[in-house]
């Protein structure tokens, strides 16, 4: 393209109006733009098909000392970027993400700036500061105005921070009350244009929820856990620390940093969601280290199962005969990992092994049959143990920890989670964050952070009933913000009528082939099977396609969805495709077209909700047809059922 071409272009994709004091950025394809306004103080708004989505917004930081960076802004230049590459990640979702966008950046008075960038997957922002000394960050200021009552799909808790364990309810702006919404939510306007909040980049930073904006009406306005003062021991078993006493302010700061990106995605078509990359893109790139030695896979879980094994000759449980039984399975089956949850340590001491375990044993029996074993630990016993424990880890050829019950996001905890990141990656282990807020593009940065929970999991139906509906709205809300260890994988499966909360031999609500699609639909690099060994070797077929299902993919191609009631996705690693689907309490058909195909051959195995599994939740049927590109095919699905196939090229 002539050089003068491209000026032009990007002219009219980052543009300036002197009168009005705005500055504005669109996506490559111009259905996307974000206006900045500097009148009197900045703020923005969004527009998705040249329509006015996002209502002028007020942003800034607040400083401890009474400077507002945003209030009266003078820009001193602004200067403009367009990047169109291609990112290879070391696993994903897809083998590479295209990585195109346009981007302002707008330098103030008063040493900041702010960066603009937009994307066809959304739009964001974050502040830069340049000053030559440290600061405090009293509070920063997001808001989304919008031009009626619209619903918002969201989970949190009431008056409280970190509420990721909880499921997803639809309410009016206006009646959020003193929920404290969780990243990502989304806000369901005309039209049904879906706008979804999440943010990037979080390191050394408070997480940001969502709050009603009691000073506007249809306003969301963002709250920030402060910093803590004070802390004491308390939850379950003492496991978490809890913050008694705060600052009066949300986080400390070096003069020069770059703050979180605000994320504003945008789209008609809401299928889109189950494949937008758009946090990964804005995270911070990994150094030069080789993190070659990551590698992604699937785990014998022992904690969901309650350790219990059928038909062996020693007493299962926390025991050195019980892993080495899950070592054997892992063995048989492929299965790249074993997982020693709560019991092998004291839970405040990671150097003084369990009297019920021999540990050097399991880790030289786990060394012979090439299964690697991942520990669990609580958060702050690691943090207290750090280098010791890290160590001998090492020591003991463990591949991974599985870090549990931060239950916060305050600046201090998002500070632990890159020491962790940090420190293990220097002793080659894998990371999975349990009791833990939502991803920001973290494993990035260090791809040996492996996975996060922050979900209403599986576990849960050990104490209580977890409808299938809440399994259809994860994929584009949770697996928005990046990797999900909601732990799949029960063998009993169960109609709502049927559904009981049984702590050691717990079940799922939903069809066998609801259970079957959450391994395709959910996006888990690590990915538990929670349920037992002996239960698993009862089930050929449900065992057959664990072991041979992919955790990572080359690509993804979103079929058909809407948020809270269905999906289907497809999904591609190698030569292999997988196509899945689930539904919430309804019965449902869906036809999906195989064009993803293209013009090749397939023999398609499918699983598929059986006749009876309205009553009989493992009910299923599997059978084997040809098929192609020309194709469409009906999915039937029972309530709260599923579908799942594998689909191998044929010649």
């Amino acid at each position: 393209m002539p050089k003068k071409l491209l000026l032009f272009n990007l002219i009219l994709l980052v543009g300036y109006t002197s009168k009005a004091q705005e500055y504005s950025v669109t996506s490559p394809n111009h259905q996307l733009k974000l206006t900045i306004s500097t009148n009197n103080n900045l703020s923005y708004k969004v527009d998705f098909n040249n329509q006015t989505v996002v209502q002028y917004s007020s942003i800034g930081l607040q400083l401890a000392d009474g400077k507002i960076l945003g209030s009266v802004p003078v820009v001193k230049k602004s200067s403009s970027n367009a990047v169109n590459s291609e990112i290879k990640p070391l696993y994903g979702t897809n083998s590479s993400y295209k990585n195109n966008y346009n981007e302002l950046i707008l330098n103030f008075k008063g040493d900041y700036s702010l960066a603009v960038r937009a994307y066809n997957e959304g739009v964001a922002y974050r502040f830069i500061t340049s000053f030559k000394n440290p600061f405090f960050i009293k509070n920063e200021q997001f808001e989304l105005n919008f031009n009626e009552d619209y619903p918002i799909t969201a989970l949190g808790q009431k008056g409280n921070w970190h509420g990721y364990e909880t499921v997803y309810a639809t309410k009016k702006l206006s009646t959020l009350d003193s929920l404290y919404a969780c990243l990502p939510s989304i806000i369901n306007v005309a039209n049904n244009i879906k706008i979804a909040i999440t943010e990037a980049n979080l390191y050394s930073y408070p997480g940001m929820y969502l709050v009603e904006n009691k000073n506007k009406p249809y306003s969301l306005m963002a709250e920030f856990p402060k910093y803590p003062h004070e802390t004491q021991l308390g939850g379950m078993n003492n496991f978490n620390l809890n913050v008694i006493k705060t600052e009066d302010y949300i986080a400390k700061a070096e003069g020069s940093r770059m703050f979180p990106w605000r994320i504003v995605t945008i789209t008609d078509d809401e299928k889109s969601l189950l494949n937008n990359p758009i946090v990964f893109l804005l995270a911070e790139d990994k150094n030069s280290d080789d993190f070659s030695w990551v590698k992604p896979g699937k785990v014998a879980w022992d904690w969901w199962n309650a350790n219990t094994l059928q038909g062996v000759d020693f007493k299962s449980g926390v025991n050195t005969e019980t892993y080495k039984y899950f070592i054997d399975f892992a063995a048989r089956n492929n299965i790249e990992y074993v997982n020693l949850d709560e019991g092998w340590s004291e839970q405040t001491d990671l150097l003084k092994l369990s009297d019920k375990i021999n540990m050097l044993e399991i880790v030289d029996y786990a060394k012979k049959k090439n299964v690697k074993l991942i520990v669990w630990m609580v958060w702050h016993t690691l943090d207290r143990q750090l280098e010791q424990a890290l160590d001998q880890f090492q020591k003991w050829n463990i591949a991974g920890i599985k870090v549990d019950f931060m239950d916060r996001d305050d600046q201090l905890v998002m500070e632990f989670y890159e020491r962790i990141a940090r420190e293990a990656a220097k002793r080659k282990l894998m990371v999975n964050f349990h009791g833990a807020c939502k991803p920001t593009g973290l494993e990035r940065k260090y791809p040996n952070v492996i996975n996060y929970e922050a979900v209403y999991g599986l576990e849960q139906n050990k104490w209580e009933a977890m409808k299938p509906g809440h399994d259809t709205q994860l994929p584009f809300l949770r697996n928005l913000a990046g990797p999900m260890d909601y732990t799949p994988g029960a063998t009993r499966n169960a109609t709502e009528a049927n559904f009981r909360s049984v702590f050691e031999r717990p079940m799922s609500m939903g069809t066998r082939c609801h259970e079957m699609a959450k391994f395709v639909c959910f996006y888990a690099p690590l990915q538990m099977l929670a349920d037992s060994p002996t239960d698993y070797e009862k089930e050929p077929d449900l065992l057959n396609f664990l072991s041979t299902v992919p955790v990572v993919w080359d690509e993804t191609v979103p079929l058909s969805g809407k948020i809270g009631e269905y999906l289907a996705i497809a999904r591609r690693k190698g030569e292999t495709w997988y196509i899945a689907a689930l539904t919430n309490e309804s019965a449902r058909d869906i036809q999906i077209s195989l064009g993803f195909l293209k013009n090749k051959k397939f023999t398609a195995t499918y699983f598929e909700d059986g006749i009876n599994a309205d009553r009989i939740g493992t009910d299923y049927k599997r059978k084997t047809e040809s098929v192609n590109g020309n194709q469409n095919i009906t999915i039937k699905m029972q309530p709260g059922g599923g579908f799942v196939a594998v689909l191998n090229p044929e010649n």
